[in-house]
């Protein structure tokens, strides 16, 4: 150990430490870990080291002789309006309270936060004085903030048909005379349209389902994975809501007989655009139109709001700081790993470093970073995008998905030359990932060498915090049986969905169940043996990597999710 890691942690750290809160050895890492994810220190004590909040705010408050604030018995309509961007507060996690003279009192949950206070001042003109608010308290505050600032989530349900009118589609500038045609007279399409694509975003659906049968037409929403129906609109509609759809993602509208792709841009605030990814699709009774929703904010989430356990985030972040090396990630589709890959690009995406990505297609723009569309039907699929990359001084290199031995060959000689490299495969495991590389035809050694990391994934259910309840029901013989040990339910309570106002069901949101698996020496050598995918998962159990299954069930027993859902979306 050198003693530069002796060195006592400082500031609030080392005063959590005094106090009991925490170890120096985390207390160090918080700090690192802080600072490469650029977030406050004492969100990511909250978040990932699970610190009570309330016990840091007063110890905060003694430390650094900053007066504590209880903001859930503020008034927000108090709150100053138009006074700091909203930009500043999301990236400093600082909400202005009052402004008293020349003074302007902060909201701050980390009073070290000086960049937070500085720039405020800035931009301002004006000198800011902190104020300690616990980070579970603020972190509410600011998101109702947000919220009452974005006329989105100002009140959908209150909107006039008319007031729907002024959303911002991106409508073509130049559409063609037979679009233009059947638009004429279509206020009510426009309408209906545009409020089943705002309910979409409102309630957190990531996929649109227009489709039309023979005696009926039905809109259905994909909210936390799972379909449900929300509308059944007059079947005669059908040829005026494809219509409607397709002229305003820009495809064809006289095409019916193929399928098409294409994307909206819907404009909702000053501040907040999403993107719609579109394809139409011929069916028996018409086209059915189905609608992605992309939305930027969900790759700027932040590792530690994807649901990595403490050891899995910690190998994905050392993964990420090194030079070169290749890291996994796989999963079916929907399990949510282009969120996955775009967060470790948002972690990576720093000046000095030049990152390319080969997608197909680019579901969301991130800036600073090359972004490829590839086309296969003009040459440019994801070999020849990799081709050219290593030609032009990269850095970092993402690859969409590893779908042949070409491209497999080339990703692998990236990672063995100085680049990192970052790809998918559809496979259901870490190990399964390794022997399908083996089948493509890559050579084991090449393999061994250059994976560092890989990550299987699924997305489960997110029990509401609102309404959960204990499942006293279950024998603690049966979930023994389902694979809990003993330790994983110590002091556990498995918790059941139950319903309400303010969830779909007993569930809102979803949260990540991750495998994530280091290449140790050990799996490198039964990788150049060609083992089979259920010695390397053995020997991966054996090192203490948390398989799928496991690593669901660790979820339930912290009471984020079902034993039903872990029933679902793993394999006992």
């Amino acid at each position: 150990m050198n003693e530069q890691t002796k060195t006592p942690p400082s500031g609030l750290a080392g005063r959590l430490v005094i106090e009991g809160l925490i170890d120096a050895d985390d207390a160090r890492f918080a700090q690192q870990s802080a600072v490469d994810q650029r977030i406050p220190l004492v969100t990511y004590l909250v978040e990932s080291a699970n610190v009570e909040s309330s016990r840091i705010a007063q110890i905060a408050s003694q430390e650094f002789g900053a007066p504590r604030f209880d903001i859930s018995a503020f008034d927000k309509e108090q709150l100053p309006e138009g006074l700091v961007e909203p930009e500043l507060i999301t990236k400093h996690h600082a909400l202005p309270l009052f402004h008293r003279g020349k003074r302007l009192f902060i909201a701050v949950s980390d009073p070290t936060n000086l960049a937070a206070l500085d720039e405020i001042k800035f931009h301002t003109g004006i000198s800011t004085e902190p104020i300690i608010v616990d980070e579970t308290s603020l972190s509410r505050a600011i998101a109702e903030w947000i919220e009452g600032q974005d006329t989105l989530s100002g009140g959908l349900e209150d909107l006039e048909a008319g007031e729907l009118d002024g959303i911002d589609v991106g409508e073509p500038e130049n559409p063609n005379k037979e679009a233009d045609d059947a638009a004429i007279d279509e206020t009510p399409i426009v309408r209906f349209v545009n409020k089943v694509l705002l309910d979409a975003i409102r309630q957190g659906a990531s996929d649109i389902h227009f489709e039309p049968y023979e005696k009926d037409y039905r809109v259905r929403f994909r909210t936390d994975g799972m379909l449900q129906e929300v509308v059944r609109p007059p079947r005669n509609l059908a040829p005026r809501l494809s219509a409607r759809l397709k002229v305003m993602s820009q495809m064809d509208i006289s095409e019916r007989r193929i399928p098409q792709d294409g994307r909206i841009q819907m404009k909702l605030t000053k501040n907040r655009n999403i993107d719609f990814r579109v394809n139409t699709l011929p069916t028996l009774f018409g086209e059915k139109i189905v609608l992605r929703i992309l939305d930027p904010t969900s790759a700027q989430m932040g590792i530690d709001a994807l649901g990595y356990e403490p050891d899995q985030k910690k190998m994905y972040m050392r993964a990420l700081d090194q030079p070169q090396g290749m890291i996994l990630v796989t999963g079916p589709t929907g399990s949510g790993k282009t969120v996955s890959l775009y967060t470790g690009l948002n972690i990576l995406n720093e000046p000095h470093r030049n990152i390319s990505t080969a997608e197909d297609p680019v579901e969301i723009n991130l800036s600073g970073i090359n972004q490829v569309h590839v086309n296969p039907r003009v040459g440019l699929g994801f070999a020849e995008a990799l081709r050219s990359f290593l030609r032009q001084d990269p850095d970092v290199i993402m690859v969409g998905e590893i779908r042949d031995l070409e491209t497999a060959e080339i990703a692998i000689k990236a990672a063995q030359t100085g680049h990192l490299v970052l790809s998918t495969l559809h496979t259901n495991s870490a190990a399964e990932t390794i022997t399908r590389l083996l089948n493509m035809g890559v050579p084991a050694f090449n393999l061994a060498t250059s994976v560092s990391l890989i990550i299987a994934q699924r997305l489960a259910r997110r029990l509401c915090k609102e309404c959960k309840v204990p499942a006293d029901h279950i024998p603690h013989e049966v979930l023994l049986e389902q694979g809990f040990t003993e330790e994983m339910l110590h002091g556990a309570t498995i918790m059941k969905a139950v319903g309400c106002d303010k969830c779909s069901d007993g569930f809102k949101g979803r949260v990540g169940v991750y495998e994530v698996v280091r290449i140790t020496q050990s799996i490198a050598n039964l990788v150049m043996t060609n083992a089979n995918s259920m010695e390397i998962a053995r020997q991966a159990r054996q090192e203490g990597f948390h398989d799928l299954r496991s690593a669901a069930l660790l979820k339930a027993a912290q009471g984020l999710i079902t034993l039903e859902e872990v029933n679902r979306v793993t394999i006992d």
